[in-house]
């Protein structure tokens, strides 16, 4: 009979996001592809250093359970590697305690089109091309950032997510930047406070995860001695009166969390340093920039103010490629001096 990955939360994450490559992927830059073959057979008992998503991924499969029943997370390893190359990454695997059996491995190409092969609800992966690629293709994707954060090794995950263009989409973006700035922003809000949110690219993930959450609850109600081990926030630069809309859509979603703060563009990084999420999930680069010094961090290159930066870099490269800009400063400076 084959494995079902029905009702499961099936997480597909590339090596990148798990394990440290920093060394192996400087050969390969380096040196190139047969250097970096030979590196990797040469190193492949050498167990990998924990990535970016290692607390994260580490703790997700600690909510399984001992039977098949009770397995309702599911990993598997995206690879670009070929399965050569890729040896020393499953090897590294049990070492650190890490229940992953099933890989892909795709030798160059690009792992997220498997996605919905398996049902997966989320993609991490530190490859910015592969993350863009599965977020075109409305597949829920994340980009691991470097960050400075030392897990602390204790049980309880804790998810954080921004709200507009993660968990819903743009719509709220798009009149806060191009339709009248906050104040328009907040009138469409405070009008529209009992229409539910469209949903955004993570809230696939999002929602399979409130679902573990339920569980954790309906656990702990059976037992009171049981330790809860997902905690769920919303961090979010909406505040009141913004904030009644998110509250009415988690109702309709029938979706609780645990936390929910909301900054009124207060730094999201001060509230992060001291909530330690394991993954904190934003569609804005400024935001994570920030953020990643103080937590792990994926950016949802996503909806309004991804397109606007886009736009705004090929803007300004044009500009500084074109030579005619500097032949007519000269031009404008020889008519100034003829005057």
């Amino acid at each position: 009979m084959p494995f079902s990955l029905k009702h499961k939360l099936v997480i597909g994450v590339a090596s990148s996001a798990l394990f440290d490559l920093t060394e192996s992927h400087s050969v390969y830059l380096t040196r190139g592809v047969a250097d970096y073959r030979k590196f990797q057979r040469e190193h492949e008992n050498d167990v990998l250093a924990r990535g970016i998503a290692f607390g994260l991924i580490q703790r997700l499969l600690s909510l399984n359970g001992e039977s098949e029943q009770d397995r309702v997370v599911e990993v598997i390893l995206l690879s670009r590697n070929d399965p050569d190359t890729g040896l020393r990454v499953l090897n590294s695997m049990k070492p650190n305690g890490l229940d992953i059996t099933r890989a892909v491995f795709v030798s160059g190409g690009n792992p997220c089109i498997f996605l919905k092969a398996f049902d997966a609800s989320l993609f991490l992966s530190a490859n910015e091309h592969d993350v863009k690629s599965a977020i075109s293709q409305n597949l829920p994707a994340g980009r691991v950032f470097p960050t400075e954060f030392v897990d602390d090794d204790e049980p309880e995950l804790r998810v954080a997510f921004d709200f507009d263009g993660v968990i819903t989409d743009d719509s709220a973006e798009l009149v806060f930047q191009f339709g009248g700035g906050l104040k328009a922003f907040q009138q469409m809000e405070i009008e529209n406070a009992t229409v539910v949110h469209p949903l955004g690219p993570l809230f696939p993930f999002f929602a399979k995860l409130a679902e573990l959450h339920e569980r954790e609850t309906a656990l702990k109600e059976k037992d009171s001695k049981y330790k809860r081990k997902l905690r769920i926030a919303i961090v979010t630069a909406r505040n009141a009166p913004a904030h009644e809309r998110v509250v009415r859509s988690l109702r309709a979603w029938g979706i609780n969390v645990d936390d929910a703060f909301f900054l009124g563009g207060i730094e999201k990084a001060r509230v992060l340093e001291v909530y330690r999420p394991h993954i904190f999930f934003d569609d804005q680069v400024g935001h994570i920039e920030g953020a990643a010094r103080v937590a792990p961090c994926a950016h949802v290159p996503f909806g309004a103010s991804n397109e606007a930066a886009k736009k705004l870099q090929e803007f300004g490269e044009l500009i500084s490629s074109a030579p005619v800009v500097g032949e007519l400063n000269a031009q404008g400076d020889g008519e100034k001096n003829k005057k």
